[in-house]
């Protein structure tokens, strides 16, 4: 029997769930248990087919909008946020809903409203179409909330009045990327007002950080995550930017595209903030069916954050 290469396994930590993630999953299965199936979801509660086709087999069912849901059954608003006007409009038909938005995006919506309430108007710095950015932009009157994608935008906007700004972040974004945004702004508009705390969520900057350890000691890193999940394609990103150049988004191990892996030593593996453990497991496993596997796990950081679900979810049914 030809022996197997050698192969060395670098495993990101952190990788995988974050804790909003992981609350919004439990969301709907308290749902699930508390009113029984169908429980409707708007959007997916995350980006992870592996994820939406679980909760689906146990009752689940993602649609895209609030008139999709019928009055008499509980709906559960994903973990990304949802504009204002849906839960207003929740409430208008009298349906039981939950909000399963992380509470790190909520606490960018307060400070929208908050630098609103003292006449700033609001720059974003994110990606046009994200429901995250949706939910954000939602949370004020059309308008108020200015949306910058790169530099070069920061170049092209007009704000009502110059001197009366606060920026905000999408939360998944790349740390590097936005700092250069940051700083674009802050040039041309040297009153903006920030956040007090950055709005990148520490999840989002844990696993960048993760990556960047890795990068040099690797030919080749899988980041695993769905192609519509931000934060995983932040991950492949930084990993380019970090020196590794390939580096590629799987959303299992049988979209690992084994021919470009060949000859390689070394390997980093990371998940992004919406992808289970199991998949990693599998991808691991794909590997040592080819290789002679050595796992090596980088920690660059601890995480012990837990986000308490909401109360109605606790209370007897």
């Amino acid at each position: 029997m030809t022996a197997k290469p050698p192969l060395t396994l670098y495993l990101a930590a952190p990788r995988g769930f974050c804790a909003g993630v992981d609350r919004a999953i439990r969301i709907v299965e308290m749902a699930l248990e508390k009113w029984g199936a169908p429980v409707y979801v708007r959007h997916e509660i995350v980006h992870n087919r592996f994820v939406v086709d679980g909760l689906r087999a146990k009752g689940a069912v993602f649609v895209e909008e609030l008139d999709e849901v019928p009055d008499d059954r509980p709906v559960v608003f994903s973990a990304h946020g949802v504009p204002k006007s849906v839960p207003e409009e929740a409430r208008r038909r009298n349906m039981v809903h939950v909000d399963a938005t992380c509470p790190l995006v909520t606490k960018v919506h307060s400070e929208a409203a908050r630098h609103s309430e003292n006449g700033l108007q609001m720059v974003m710095i994110g990606h046009a179409g994200h429901p995250e950015v949706l939910g954000t932009m939602g949370q004020l009157p059309e308008g108020e909330v200015i949306l910058v994608e790169t530099v070069d935008d920061v170049a092209r906007i007009t704000p009502r009045n110059p001197s009366r700004l606060a920026y905000i972040t999408q939360t998944t974004l790349s740390v590097d990327d936005t700092a250069g945004i940051v700083a674009a702004l802050t040039r041309r508009f040297p009153g903006i007002v920030g956040p007090a705390k950055e709005d990148i969520c520490y999840a989002t900057t844990n696993r960048q950080a993760a990556v960047k350890a890795i990068a040099p000691k690797i030919d080749a890193l899988l980041v695993i995550g769905a192609p519509n999940s931000s934060n995983s394609q932040r991950l492949v990103e930084v990993g380019r930017s970090s020196g590794c150049a390939y580096s590629q988004l799987v959303q299992r191990a049988a979209d690992i595209d084994w021919r470009t892996l060949e000859g390689v030593t070394a390997v980093g593996v990371t998940a992004g903030a919406s992808a289970p453990e199991v998949l990693v497991n599998e991808v691991i496993d794909a590997f040592r069916e080819r290789f002679d596997v050595t796992v090596e796990v980088v920690e660059t950081a601890r995480e012990n954050v837990e986000f308490k679900v909401p109360r109605v979810l606790r209370e007897p049914a």
